[in-house]
């Protein structure tokens, strides 16, 4: 869609003011940006209604043609509104209006016939419509509509106090014929003609303007096609490019050191699926192309001890491994756990982390460097200049880690050949999901809890049960366990957030008074000390209760704690919350999870709560989660996920055309690797397109 650059404050109708306003809510900057900016639903502008026809629960914006027979004035000041009467052969209307009186007192006449455009609502039976578009019926006949069907784009409410529905149809309008003589189609016509898909500027018109419901559908397909396909180009030239190198390293033994763990150290019985995996990291590792592996799991899996498995196999064959933890507190959880299992076996265990002391540091970066150490753990301060190692072989990297593109190549630089690399995530992404975000990725599953875990009960409460709540936390005290009581800390209200944890942290503080009751408090805006401090009291037992923001990392162990209280529970994501509850239950003793919220919720926020009650299975609230969401969300999974913004095609339900784009890039790139054919240049630029980050940052994607 090159030639579409035209800055948008050039289309009629929009001027400087507005393009500031669009770029701000929207996002929207060029006559490109415009195009692609969809609707989301249509209507049907060639139906006029009688006003006897409309009833309640019917269609949410309707049209009818009547004829003003008197206005009046209500209020004062900021309450003033303005009235005008209207009727039909059929019964009568009130419109009203609150804002910009001055503006439509003068364009409506008593006597006079409009077409009026807006969203119906009734008062003692009558129909009532607030702030409606208005036209007179002779300026209705004189315009000829794109279409019979209207679309309704998605707005904020800053821009449609600016812009009605209306508006940003007439804008759209304008900025077509700016447009649709500049529109190249990147597909090949051979490839257009063997997936069945109309050219570009047709789907494109017919979006904006559907010439009728099958040339809707038709359209639609055609854009998924062109998202999805842009995307699999991407992520299928990168696996191509790995497995045509196979520089992998070979670990062809599984001897003395992984034999020994396994038979006489294993702290539990692995299940299953913990076999399943190491067998699929096991076949990948004698194949000679390097592994690329995503291990999910939910949390509690047992995924650490999978990643100690295949680090020890790396080790038998005369590698070093090292496991990157995404913060402090986790590297040296990592640590901990590791030194405890592999206790006597000749394995020498070094941590690395931002705030090593120097005689830490020294040790470990010598190790590496001369081969002594064979398990290096840490945080990304792994990926300095000055750690060495001797020979890499085996890099996990535990979730949340934003782990870029340089990032990776620095670690690969520490060796000629590139490592085989685990990620390991307790996110759990539905297949479809996984298949596109990670293509150049394999896909590993532990879908069973180890032998002894209690599923988590799940019960929601509103505000008023608080005392009940607090009863209850009382109760599990008594009985030696621990609470966490979680607040949700974002951006946007911030200040306000931060309001809530301290009022939230006082009111415990009331209730759970010293030295009965020892709260400690956690939050990002403290000193790293403090935080550590907090964090250290809650996991030796000193504290009973850790009121903290879900923006700290609650991936500490703390088998004792057997109780997740959640704050304003609708504020969270479905997986965020299943995170959350999978802090507790990592002992044998039952363990809950109590989700506060107020009594009004909206629907979404209610099937949330619902859904978290109902199962502990974290693929099923996944799937949900994008159910609930669509990738329409702009902050939902799909966007802050996924390296590239996808602006109708949506993998869980587009699963057909998503088959079909991988199919097509395959093709594609078998023929011409590099793209490098002239007929190729279209969609080398759709392959552009969607490049996006090349890494995924995994902490978001949630």
């Amino acid at each position: 869609m090159d030639g579409l650059m035209t800055d948008i404050k050039f289309v009629a109708g929009v001027g400087e003011a507005r393009a500031r306003l669009l770029e701000r809510e929207l996002g929207i900057r060029t006559v490109g940006d415009l195009m692609s900016h969809y609707p989301f639903r249509y209507i049907d502008r060639t139906r006029v209604y009688r006003i006897a026809e409309i009833a309640e629960g019917g269609p949410t914006l309707v049209q009818f043609r009547a004829r003003v027979t008197g206005v009046s004035y209500a209020g004062t000041g900021r309450k003033r509104r303005f009235t005008a009467y209207v009727q039909d052969p059929s019964g009568q209307a009130e419109l009203v209006w609150f804002q910009g009186i001055k503006w439509i007192e003068k364009r409506v006449e008593t006597g006079r016939e409009y077409l009026v455009f807006g969203r119906p609502s009734f008062f003692r039976g009558e129909l009532r419509m607030a702030h409606p578009e208005l036209e007179t019926v002779e300026q209705a006949l004189s315009r000829k509509a794109e279409s019979g069907m209207q679309g309704i784009y998605p707005s904020t409410e800053k821009l449609s106090n600016v812009l009605g529905a209306k508006g940003m149809y007439h804008i759209v309008c304008n900025a077509w014929t700016l447009a649709r003589d500049r529109i190249a189609d990147p597909l090949p016509a051979e490839l257009r003609t063997r997936y069945g898909l109309i050219p570009l500027r047709e789907a494109i018109y017919n979006m904006h303007f559907p010439q009728s419901p099958e040339l809707l559908r038709q359209a639609q397909y055609r854009l998924k096609f062109d998202e999805l396909l842009g995307v699999q180009l991407n992520v299928q030239a990168r696996r191509t490019e790995r497995l045509s190198k196979s520089n992998g390293f070979l670990f062809p033994k599984v001897g003395g050191v992984f034999n020994t763990f396994y038979n006489e150290q294993l702290p539990f019985p692995l299940t299953g699926a913990q076999k399943r995996v190491i067998r699929e990291i096991r076949r990948d590792t004698v194949t000679g192309y390097q592994m690329n592996r995503l291990l999910q799991g939910d949390v509690g899996s047992g995924k650490t001890l999978v990643a100690l498995m295949s680090m020890l196999l790396a080790v038998d064959n005369g590698f070093q491994a090292c496991m990157m933890a995404p913060t402090e507190i986790l590297a040296r959880q990592h640590y901990a756990t590791i030194t405890r299992m592999l206790r006597d076996l000749p394995v020498r265990v070094a941590v690395l982390t931002g705030s090593s002391k120097a005689r830490e540091r020294r040790e470990a970066l010598e190790g590496i460097a001369s081969g002594e150490v064979h398990i290096l753990l840490g945080t990304h301060a792994l990926i300095e200049e000055r750690v060495q190692f001797s020979n890499l072989g085996f890099v996990v990297i535990d979730e949340q880690h934003r782990f870029g593109v340089e990032q990776r190549a620095r670690l690969w630089t520490k060796n000629a050949q590139p490592p085989h690399v685990l990620v390991m995530t307790a996110t759990p992404i539905p297949r479809t999901l996984a298949m596109t975000l990670y293509g150049d990725l394999d896909v590993s599953v532990i879908d069973e809890l180890p032998p002894g875990r209690r599923p988590v009960k799940t019960v929601h409460y509103t505000d008023a049960a608080r005392l009940r709540l607090f009863g209850f936390m009382k109760q599990e005290i008594k009985k030696g366990r621990q609470v966490y009581v979680v607040y949700p800390l974002i951006k946007e209200s911030e200040t306000m957030d931060y309001k809530d944890l301290t009022d939230g942290y006082e009111a415990i503080s009331r209730d759970f008074p010293l030295p009965e009751y020892v709260t400690a408090i956690c939050h990002g805006k403290m000193k790293a000390a403090d935080k550590e401090e907090s964090m250290r009291q809650f996991k030796s037992g000193e504290a009973h209760i850790l009121v903290a923001t879900s923006v700290i990392e609650v991936g500490v162990d703390v088998p004792n704690a057997t109780v997740m209280v959640i704050e304003s529970a609708e504020r969270f994501g479905l997986s965020q919350l299943h995170q959350l509850r999978g802090r507790v239950g990592r002992g044998g003793e039952q363990s809950y999870c109590i989700l506060m919220s107020g009594e009004k919720l909206s629907k979404e926020s209610r099937a949330r709560l619902e859904a978290m009650c109902q199962t502990n299975d974290g693929f099923r609230l996944a799937e949900l989660d994008l159910k609930l969401r669509g990738s329409g969300d702009v902050n939902g999974t799909l966007q802050s996920g996924m390296a590239f913004d996808l602006k109708i095609a949506n993998p869980t339900q587009d699963i057909q055309i998503l088959t079909l784009a991988r199919e097509a890039a395959a093709a594609i790139l078998a023929a011409d690797p590099g793209l490098g054919s002239p007929d190729n240049r279209g969609l080398e630029a759709l392959r552009r397109r969607y490049t996006g980050r090349e890494e995924l940052d995994f902490s978001r994607i949630s």
